[in-house]
């Protein structure tokens, strides 16, 4: 299916799942994660900017939009997530990528990147933190313990997935709107299109199930050693739910490490702030490339 903006829509079967993408571009594969309660359209601003040199693949993560909606809580188990980022690069044709990720697509880029570190030719990061930085944080750190606050809420049944649907899905389009430092950054329609992507049936179990595996997910069997790759941290400074601080430390894990604060911006940061996120992503590859 083709879209107005030049992308066209697809769906690529793997680790047992069918997963929706939209994709633009031709030459190396960028593919990009979204985070939560995202889908594939947080990714608008960076498609068409990338598709000049890449073959760019936005994905709709399972469970989140037209993406296969497994019902099995176990389904969404971290070492689930990694096999299909592999799968989807394979499938593609692809050997290895530049990966980028955002909030929870983030968290799948930086354990994918442990787990296979010669499928990840760069590695892109926003608003969230190294693993191995969060999971000591939530354990240790009273303030962040306090930001977190809604992952132990999500571990409730029922409840979360009420109150998220309560009123046409207006906690859904609140969790942006009131979040965003520019509040213009999301129009009427953005937030309708996040609302109808978690309305699907099967989705907000789907996508808070993420949420009820997380201590699994980061608590994982991988270690946490330096990762010997190009990486770009971005990060919007007025994040709500993950200070700043979580970034303070990455160097002891990442071995070519860029990091890149937006000030006055919210955790949306590639949606609040997408020229600077993409000047920022644009100097990142063309520098490590050239080095």
């Amino acid at each position: 299916m083709s879209g107005l903006n030049g992308w066209t829509e697809d769906f690529i079967t793997t680790n047992r799942i069918k997963l929706h993408y939209v994709t633009q571009g031709e030459g190396p594969l960028m593919l990009m994660l979204h985070g939560f309660p995202e889908f594939w359209y947080s990714w608008r601003h960076q498609i068409p900017e990338f598709a000049r040199n890449y073959k760019v693949v936005a994905l709709d993560l399972r469970g989140y939009n037209d993406s296969d909606k497994p019902q099995d809580p176990e389904a969404y188990k971290m070492g689930e997530l990694i096999e299909d980022v592999e799968g989807v690069i394979k499938g593609l044709g692809y050997e290895s990528c530049v990966l980028v990720g955002h909030d929870w697509g983030g968290a799948i880029a930086w354990c994918f990147a442990y787990e296979f570190p010669q499928m990840v030719e760069k590695l892109i990061v926003m608003n969230i933190p190294h693993p191995a930085l969060f999971t000591e944080a939530i354990r240790s750190n009273p303030q962040q313990m306090l930001r977190s606050w809604y992952i132990l809420f999500f571990q409730l049944p029922g409840l979360p997935e009420f109150l998220l649907q309560w009123n046409d899905y207006n906690a859904i389009a609140a969790a942006f709107q009131n979040l965003a430092i520019d509040k213009s950054a999301f129009t009427w329609s953005d937030l309708e299109a996040y609302k109808d992507a978690a309305a699907k049936r099967g989705a907000l179990t789907a996508m808070l199930n993420y949420y009820r595996h997380a201590w699994s997910s980061f608590s994982s069997s991988l270690e946490w050693e330096v990762l010997d790759l190009p990486t770009l941290m971005i990060w919007g400074e007025e994040d709500t739910a993950l200070a700043k601080e979580l970034t303070y430390g990455t160097e002891a894990y990442v071995n070519h490490l860029t990091i890149k604060y937006i000030p006055n911006c919210s955790h949306w940061v590639q949606q609040e702030q997408p020229l600077l996120v993409n000047q920022y992503m644009r100097e990142f590859l063309t520098e490590s490339s050239a080095s």
